[in-house]
């Protein structure tokens, strides 16, 4: 069901009992008004000096006609008997002021006189209502229950006096629009202001309805075109704020595309490069190994060079698919960091024993320098040795036979902590030291010595030290290496 269609519905679910609950409320109302001024008008009549005497001398013929409007000024005792509707007793009628007019029903009053016995002598006089009958037994003033069957009001009122044929008196009036009780305007041209409002409601829905579908149709598109158009709607109310909820959600919905996007293209370029990077050592060690193997078919003496560059190749494909997964999880976007106190002790430690057989095969002197207590970061361990391991492999597979590496951790200035990590290899020109973070980059010596270097090492280092805020310098060694610092702050 269209919004405009069901918004026309509700307001005419809830105008029409509305107008239906008035209409009765005004009914009930002004038949209340009508049986007090009835009442009132009754007694003030009937207690007019020789109005009883006129009722008892004819009775066959007294009443069943309108009486005359009052005189001016005459009112009833102040006695009068309370006024009980069925529904309980009520408060007196209060009589009218000096001079005051009292309020009549749109048809003035008709009275008609009953005995004791509640029998008419008039034939005019209609049958009393029975609960009139069982109304009257107990109280002074009864009126018929309230039903909207037209204006008609009926009041039965018991005399002062007991005896006779004017014991009790029937009076009958009208109620009016606009008589006194009124709710409502006597004339019903207040429905037109009623059916104005509908209109002005059904009106004023049309614009936010049009604003709804240009808002849909605006998602529809921004749908199809892959989520990548705006999808706002101008204005500051809850439409216009309905149209940025439905932005931002596309917004969202575009950032975790590109995430996925990049997540596939770092599979990608995880595979291009595993394969590429990895052919080359593997066919070299398997090089190695056809010579091996050959060698060993001609019972040749063993050549302990050719084990040595198997292993080094092997080391090497550990390194590199290390280096190609810890990419690839820094490729595919921020990555969630695991921090927690990291013990750098026992990291480089760590790291030295998973280095020494690989500098022991080159004819590497690998040492290590860590403080006596403990060297605590936040960090996560994983990437943090990672980094470190890099450095360290770094230097050795591009250093000499019979070079150094000496790798130290200590305390500096202000809490911070240092890594330092030192060969005696050829170095690096200082042309070339600040695009060694490249992803890719192998300097010309490094090239010479180790082309199948995949250039990864380095960067990946330069990218985890960014994540845990650390310093990476790179500087000529003293020793005519290389020299690597990362400095970071002590502490959880």
């Amino acid at each position: 069901m269209r919004l405009r269609l069901r918004l026309a519905l509700t307001t005419l679910a809830v105008t029409a009992p509305t107008i239906v609950a008035l209409v009765a409320l005004d009914a009930r109302m002004r038949h209340a008004a009508a049986e007090q001024a009835l009442a009132r008008i009754a007694f003030q009549h009937m207690l007019e000096s020789g109005a009883r005497d006129r009722c008892e001398a004819t009775p066959a013929t007294w009443g069943g006609t309108p009486l005359p409007a009052p005189r001016t000024g005459s009112a009833p005792p102040h006695d009068l008997p309370l006024f009980d509707h069925p529904s309980g007793p009520a408060s007196p009628p209060p009589p009218p002021a000096d001079g005051e007019r009292p309020v009549r029903a749109g048809e003035p009053p008709v009275l008609f006189a009953y005995d004791a016995l509640l029998r008419a002598a008039n034939p005019r006089a209609p049958v009393l209502d029975e609960d009139l009958v069982e109304a009257i037994a107990t109280r002074d003033v009864a009126a018929e229950p309230f039903t909207i069957r037209g204006p008609t009001v009926q009041v039965l009122l018991r005399m002062p006096w007991t005896t006779g044929p004017c014991t009790y008196v029937l009076a009958r009036g009208t109620t009016g629009p606009g008589w006194l009780g009124a709710i409502l305007p006597a004339s019903r041209v207040w429905l037109v202001p009623v059916g104005i409002v509908i209109v002005a409601v059904l009106l004023a829905v049309g614009p936010v309805v049009g604003r709804i579908r240009k808002l849909t149709e605006a998602v529809r598109r921004s749908a199809a075109q892959g989520f990548t158009g705006s999808v706002t709607s101008p204005g500051d109310d809850e439409i216009a704020e309905l149209g940025r909820a439905f932005d931002a959600a596309s917004q969202e919905v575009r950032t975790q595309l590109a995430e996925k996007d990049r997540r596939e293209q770092a599979l990608r370029d995880y595979l291009a490069n595993t394969t590429h990077d990895v052919m080359i050592p593997l066919t070299v060690l398997q090089a190695h190994l056809s010579t091996l193997q050959e060698r060993a078919a001609r019972n040749d003496p063993f050549d302990m060079s050719v084990l040595v560059s198997a292993m080094d190749e092997a080391h090497y494909l550990a390194s590199l698919m290390h280096n190609l997964a810890i990419a690839t999880k820094l490729d595919a976007g921020e990555p969630q960091l695991h921090r927690a106190p990291v013990d750098l002790n026992a990291l480089v430690n760590r790291v030295m024993g998973r280095h020494r057989p690989i500098a022991r095969q080159r004819d590497i002197a690998l040492e290590s320098a860590v403080p006596e207590h403990p060297v605590v970061t936040d960090a996560d361990v994983t990437l943090l040795e990672q980094a470190v391991s890099n450095i360290v492999y770094n230097a050795i597979r591009h250093n000499r036979p019979g070079g150094h590496v000496a790798v130290l951790l200590e305390v500096i200035h202000e809490g911070r902590f240092r890594v330092r990590v030192l060969d005696d290899g050829p170095g690096i020109p200082e042309a070339d030291l600040s695009r060694l973070v490249e992803r890719g980059f192998r300097g010309d010596e490094a090239r010479t010595r180790a082309p199948d270097g995949q250039g990864l090492g380095l960067h990946i280092t330069f990218r985890v030290a960014a994540l845990h805020d650390l310093d990476l310098r790179f500087q000529p060694s003293e020793y005519g290496g290389l020299q690597v610092d990362l400095e970071g702050y002590c502490g959880p």
